[in-house]
């Protein structure tokens, strides 16, 4: 378990004397969401505990437990029962490119999910895919092509490598129950992903996988995400550009 970092100084702004005095509830908060913004806690460090925020704000348990229930409830802790308070991975913190899963997508618009698994192997690495895993050439490595369909409508072709290190079980899962973003955020939460987003026509493959035409224009992702020092997955999710968007907000 990540070794909790020391407590910084309790800032203490000034302000007018017109202005109403801060909740202490919010005062807790701001002062977490503050060293979560500057890297005070790293993405899976335990956080200060309710004890410690209680003494250092002098106030009740109840009004540190409301602040770390807010911040749980916007994706920026995790809090595990008997331990403590944790950071939050880069997959639940990020409010411009959330890694959410498709399937929670769809559900969340009222519509139905399912999958057509097309392919689920264990194969041997190239070098290019081998260096991009951390892998040796030649070293075994899980290979998924999996299509997912919104309303029986064919949306994303996802053709997915993932490093066997990272989730050794992964060709065991069944993928019409659980999809390999749903899983591998379980057994290998990532601290970092590398990705680029682009217009470009999918493969012939592609093409007919998603029921379109090699020239029609795609949405395409490529993703690489690491946990720690080890590689997961690099996956290629190629959209219909006709058929998907990309929604989010921006706050500076």
């Amino acid at each position: 378990m990540p070794r909790r970092t020391a407590l910084p100084p309790t800032p203490t702004p000034a302000r007018s004397d017109a202005q109403p005095a801060q909740a202490p509830y919010l005062r807790v908060k701001a002062f977490l969401k503050a060293g979560l913004a500057n890297g005070q806690w790293a993405p899976g460090a335990q956080m200060p505990s309710e004890s410690e925020l209680v003494a250092q704000f002098a106030v009740s348990r109840m009004t540190v437990g409301r602040a770390i229930r807010e911040l749980q409830a916007e994706g920026l802790v995790t809090r595990v029962q008997g331990v403590g308070t944790f950071a939050a991975h880069l997959s639940r913190v990020s409010s411009t490119l959330t890694i959410r899963d498709l399937h929670e997508e769809i559900v969340a618009r009222g519509h139905t999910h399912h999958v057509q698994v097309v392919l689920a192997r264990a194969e041997r690495a190239q070098s290019a895919l081998a260096q991009q895993l951390g892998l040796d050439r030649g070293s075994a490595v899980f290979h998924t092509l999996i299509v997912h369909f919104e309303n029986g409508v064919p949306l994303q072709c996802e053709d997915r490598y993932v490093n066997p290190a990272s989730a050794p079980d992964y060709l065991a899962q069944d993928f019409n129950q659980t999809t390999p973003t749903q899983y591998l955020l379980q057994v290998a939460p990532l601290w970092e992903a590398q990705y680029s987003i682009e217009a470009g026509p999918p493969t012939a493959q592609e093409a007919r996988l998603l029921g379109i035409d090699v020239h029609d224009p795609c949405l395409i992702v490529v993703r690489r995400t690491v946990n720690r020092d080890i590689p997961i997955t690099l996956a290629r999710l190629v959209h219909p550009g006709a058929r998907y968007q990309i929604h989010g907000q921006f706050k500076p």
